[in-house]
């Protein structure tokens, strides 16, 4: 029997509704909670999330940690930290985000995950331009794939439509960062 095709979609959602076995939360560094989809996945989880989050202690820019996702339908939430596009060279900025992306997968691979649903990290008030960051993630979703058979279902969860349009033309268009 062979393993199901993998699947890219992008959906215009609340992440925390999603039912995945991952949910990717765009995290600071000292893994404290804070606003955005950081904030919303925290409020969802409840507060045990922020205790396991605190027992963490830090997580460097461009890596990730994973947690149990608590009263979320999702069974972990691997946080990551982007870049902050102002305090980076433009170069540094787009290998730290593929770097987000590569150790979530990395590490939704290891906990056998089956799907794994992101936001567009960094986009937010970390202020990374959408239509070049989803590229970086479009290529690395597409990289992982071709090398591991887990998550076979990723989802780009995107907070306005207007975002979801760039996902949906970079995932269409397949064009590398």
């Amino acid at each position: 029997m062979s393993a199901s095709p993998a699947r890219i979609e992008v959906v215009r959602a609340d992440i925390t509704t999603l039912e995945v076995d991952v949910i990717v939360n765009a995290a600071n560094s000292r893994l404290v909670p804070g606003g955005g989809v950081d904030g919303a996945i925290n409020r969802a989880a409840g507060p045990d999330l922020a205790k396991a989050m605190a027992g963490l202690g830090r997580c460097p820019t461009g890596e990730a940690v994973v947690t149990p996702a608590f009263k979320l339908k999702a069974k972990h939430v691997i946080h990551t930290v982007a870049p902050v596009y102002a305090q980076h060279p433009e170069k540094d900025v787009w290998r730290l985000l593929g770097s987000c992306y590569r150790n979530a997968l990395g590490l939704a691979h290891d906990h056998k995950a089956h799907s794994i649903a992101f936001p567009s990290l960094g986009t937010g008030v970390y202020g990374i331009p959408i239509a070049q960051a989803c590229k970086v993630a479009i290529t690395e979703v597409q990289a992982h794939l071709a090398t591991k058979p887990r998550p076979h279902h990723i989802v780009f969860c995107c907070f306005s439509e207007s975002d979801a349009a760039l996902y949906r033309a970079a995932l269409e268009s397949k064009e590398g960062y």
